[in-house]
């Protein structure tokens, strides 16, 4: 049962050896994202193209962003007062504000998308100005955010009112500020570090959404084809493709980001942790697209181009992720790992380059070989726990 008054509180006093899970309002909260993410999906699976991708990448930092934003505000402040509560709906209506602009985000519903986003962003000001009232401590961090997030949100709300191109000047600016927020807060960072079991859990979970956009883009793909041998052949690849990028990102996941920021201040890790994340998730995403396109070709006739490199550079892109995050150890640390991770960008790009003329279920076929050789080597590499932490592994 909610207070119905209970003031923020730090959460992160509490010892990182104690567990920490998700609430039931931050899962509920999710919900409204795995919609969004579904709607950025549509609109890459409509606009197959090189300027598609670029606005598909061009809507989805800001939903990225938001979800960001919010969590790492439950991680620090959480309380659960109906205030709170009420502001969490708030900002689930912004969110649905983005997913229902997403399709004609950069076109008619760039003023809706702008000012929801700038919604978001405001409730997310009052938070923090609310904790920081609350809490003395935490005053220097949370006025350096909800300034440098008003300033962002303002520059989304003008630019509902500004004409295209400069529209998306203020967006971008509004979303440079957004991102340098944190960034300029290092030391302020290293004061008040995020728990160190709840924020990967929370990073888990919406991974968790955009894989399971590729499981249901392969049960789209399969349910609007004819049963035929190869589109069931290509749709296991699909399977194992998604099943393989989580196997290698769920094994390897920990808290070790935010217990070396707070050993060792380096808070470098930490955000190359978290920035990392943006790109790895959008290629999760685009990689569910492209599945499903896959699926959707006709088997016996070679694979369109555009699908062909779509499926293979988001691919590309999740691996280069992991490699990054595995190289400076803010997944798990290990050199071999980081070799497999990122020589399989090269190899996939190959397919890509020479694939030209393949059946659907061929290019599928090795890309889904590529990601299977990623798990058989985790497998075959896999030591006691107490050897994790040996830098030679």
């Amino acid at each position: 049962m909610a207070s119905f008054l209970e003031p923020p509180r730090l959460r992160i006093g509490e010892d990182s050896e104690e567990e920490r899970r998700a609430t039931w309002l931050e899962l509920f909260y999710d919900l409204v994202f795995v919609v969004a993410v579904s709607q950025l999906a549509h609109y890459l699976h409509d606009h197959v193209s090189l300027s598609g991708v670029l606005g598909f990448v061009a809507l989805f930092i800001p939903v990225w962003w938001s979800w960001i934003g919010t969590t790492f505000y439950a991680n620090r402040f959480d309380s659960d007062d109906v205030a709170h509560r009420l502001l969490t709906a708030v900002q689930m209506l912004a969110i649905a504000g983005l997913a229902v602009n997403v399709h004609h985000g950069l076109g008619e519903s760039c003023t809706g998308f702008a000012l929801s986003y700038a919604l978001g962003r405001v409730v997310l000001v009052i938070e923090y100005v609310r904790a920081g009232w609350h809490i003395p401590t935490a005053r220097p961090l949370t006025n350096r955010y909800a300034t440098g997030f008003a300033i962002a949100a303002i520059l989304w709300a003008i630019s509902a009112f500004v004409p295209s191109p400069w529209r998306f000047v203020f967006w971008t600016l509004g979303l440079i500020i957004d991102f340098a927020t944190p960034i300029s807060a290092r030391k302020l960072q290293l004061e008040l570090p995020p728990h160190s079991s709840h924020l990967p859990e929370r990073f888990g979970l919406f991974t968790m959404i955009v894989l399971g956009e590729a499981v249901v883009a392969v049960v789209d793909g399969v349910s609007e084809q004819n049963w035929d041998i190869l589109t069931v052949i290509a749709a296991v690849f699909g399977l194992c493709i998604a099943f393989s990028l989580w196997w290698v990102y769920f094994d390897n996941l920990g808290g070790t980001p935010i217990q070396r920021a707070r050993t060792e201040g380096r808070i470098a890790i930490f955000n190359v942790w978290l920035y990392t994340h943006l790109p790895l998730v959008m290629g999760i995403a685009a990689t569910g697209v492209a599945v499903e396109l896959v699926l959707l070709s006709k088997p016996a006739i070679a694979l369109p181009d555009t699908v062909r490199w779509l499926l293979c550079a988001s691919v590309a892109l999740c691996y280069l992720g992991l490699g990054i995050l595995h190289r400076v150890g803010v997944i798990r640390y290990c050199k071999i790992r980081t070799k497999f991770r990122l020589g399989a960008v090269p190899i996939i790009l190959a397919i890509a380059f020479f694939g030209k003329g393949l059946l659907p279920v061929a290019v599928i076929g090795l890309v889904a070989v590529v990601c299977a050789m990623q798990v058989v080597q985790d497998l075959s590499q896999s030591r006691p726990t107490t050897r994790l932490v040996d830098p030679e592994i």
